[in-house]
Formats: C-alpha cells, sequence, structure tokens
C-alpha cells in the first residue's frame, strides 16, 4: 500500500532535485543540463549584490512572520465560533463559506481588489470615500496602504484552510473537559485558555513550523498579481521570488532562478530545525521530530 506514495514522492520530490546543479551553472539549452559550464557560486551574487537584496529579504520576511501570526489567530477564532455552533447543517453551511476563499485562483482575487480600489470605479473611492465626502485615493500609487491591503487579502483568503483543520481538532477535544471546568467554575475565556488551547497546541506547532520552512517563499500572485505589477508599489511589494521573476524576464538567466530557489530552501531547512529544536527543549513532545 506504501508504494504509490513512495513513487510519488520519488518521482515528484527526490527526481527533480538533481536539477540544483542548474544554480552552478552557466545554463546553456544548446549544450543540455550537465555540459553547461561550471560557474561556481556566481548565480548566487545576483541576489546579495544587487541594491534590493535587503529589500526583498525584508519584504518577504516580515510579510511572513504578519501572515503566520495573524493568520493563525484568526484562523483558531474561526475555527472555536465554528464550534460554538450546535446546528450541523448550519455548520456546515458556514465550514464552506469560510473554504470559498482559499478556493479561489489568485487571478480571480486581484480582480476583485481592484474592484474594491480602482481609482475611477472602485468601490472604496465611489461608495465609502465619495459618501463621507473625501477625496479618492490612487491606491495603485500609495505604497502606505499596500502592507494592510496584501495582510489582509492574505490573511482573508487562507484562513479558512487552517480554520477547518483547527476545528477537526476541536471537535476531537473530549467534552469531559469542559464539562470539568465548568464543575470547577472557570468561564468561557479560562475554558478556552485551560482546555481549548492545550488541546490546539500540538495543531498549532505543527503549522507553524511548516509555515517557517516557507517562509523564505511568497505567493507570488500575491506579490505580483494583485498589485497589478504596479512600479510605484515595488518598495512594498517586491519580494524574493518577484525579483527573480522580474529579473528572468529581463536576463533571461535560468542559473539565476535556480539559485534563488536553492537558496529558498537552505534557509528554510535551517529555521525548521532551528525552530524544531527549540519546540523539543520547550517541549520535546510536540516536536516534529
Amino acid at each position: 500500500m506504501m508504494v504509490p506514495g513512495i513513487a510519488y514522492i520519488i518521482i515528484n520530490n527526490y527526481i527533480p532535485m538533481t536539477g540544483i546543479v542548474v544554480a552552478f551553472k552557466q545554463y546553456n539549452t544548446r549544450l543540455g543540463l550537465y555540459n553547461s559550464p561550471n560557474i561556481g557560486l556566481k548565480n548566487f551574487e545576483f541576489l546579495f549584490r544587487t541594491k534590493d537584496a535587503l529589500l526583498i529579504t525584508r519584504n518577504t520576511l516580515l510579510y511572513n512572520l504578519a501572515f503566520i501570526v495573524i493568520g493563525t489567530l484568526f484562523a483558531i477564532a474561526v475555527a472555536v465560533l465554528l464550534n460554538e455552533i450546535k446546528i450541523k447543517k448550519a455548520q456546515q453551511v458556514y465550514q464552506t463559506i469560510v473554504l470559498v476563499p482559499f478556493l479561489i485562483s489568485i487571478v480571480i482575487v486581484s480582480y476583485l481588489v481592484n474592484a474594491f480600489l480602482a481609482t475611477d470605479t472602485g468601490f472604496v473611492n465611489n461608495s465609502i470615500l465619495g459618501a463621507m465626502g473625501k477625496e479618492p485615493v490612487s491606491w495603485y500609487a500609495s505604497p502606505q496602504y499596500w502592507p494592510f491591503i496584501l495582510i489582509l487579502v492574505q490573511v482573508w483568503k487562507v484562513f479558512g484552510y487552517n480554520s477547518i483543520i483547527y476545528f477537526s481538532v476541536l471537535v476531537g477535544i473530549d467534552q469531559g473537559y469542559y464539562e470539568a471546568a465548568v464543575i470547577d467554575g472557570a468561564n468561557r475565556w479560562k475554558q478556552f485558555l485551560h482546555v481549548t488551547l492545550p488541546g490546539l497546541k500540538p495543531t498549532i506547532i505543527t503549522l507553524t513550523l511548516m509555515s517557517i520552512g516557507r517562509i523564505f517563499y511568497s505567493d507570488f500572485g500575491l506579490f505580483y498579481q494583485v498589485p497589478m505589477n504596479s512600479g510605484a508599489l515595488m518598495d512594498v511589494t517586491n519580494t524574493i521570488d518577484t525579483f527573480v521573476y522580474r529579473s528572468m524576464m529581463q536576463l533571461n538567466n535560468v542559473g539565476m532562478a535556480s539559485a534563488a530557489g536553492v537558496y529558498q530552501s537552505l534557509v528554510g531547512f535551517v529555521l525548521v530545525l532551528t525552530a524544531n529544536f527549540v519546540v523539543r527543549k520547550l517541549d520535546s513532545e510536540n516536536a516534529l521530530f
């Protein structure tokens, strides 16, 4: 029974790892993957020597940290609210509603955001700011708003998936613990702190560790498609992934793109090991390994 799964992992995850060699070569399509000349670490230099290196690293890290913290808090809150719904049919309807944004293509999301923020025809400028007697805002030329917009869009899009995971864990918590807490005089907040949260802790740690492994990656569609590739927003929307894409469009250098992928993977691997080491020291039962 394990053979199909093992075969999939080997074919999909391990065999493609041979392509890592591209990061250390000046790739030439005519010469092929292994006959292209070796250039050592020169492909990595474009990431670290560019004037945007600090900017794209800062954006990638800070946005992902915000996504992890805010997304986790919001997903747990929604999961707890779902668990409070006692009517089974209503519970299923709300689960479906919160999961819908996760299933929507990021391209569709970008047009939904544009429908809200477009300068001339957007809902915010015409129906909200206009009704308040305020001047319309040129959202796609105002970078100060976009850290909040991107965080809001990302949390809205993915919280449903995580909240369903947390909800499934909540359903499995023995109700006897809550009954015992009520008998001991615990209010709803204390029940959450001493029963719900400990029950969710292993899942929170696991999902957080997995997110940390992707902390040097970014959702390309979120940072490129949603801001409509606006040059005025580059300082707050440019991440490692979008920078590599733009560099590829200009330089058409496969080796540089591969080097960025290797860099992201190695940093993610080290961060997961470090975070898991900390968790194992603090609470060995909840460590991944």
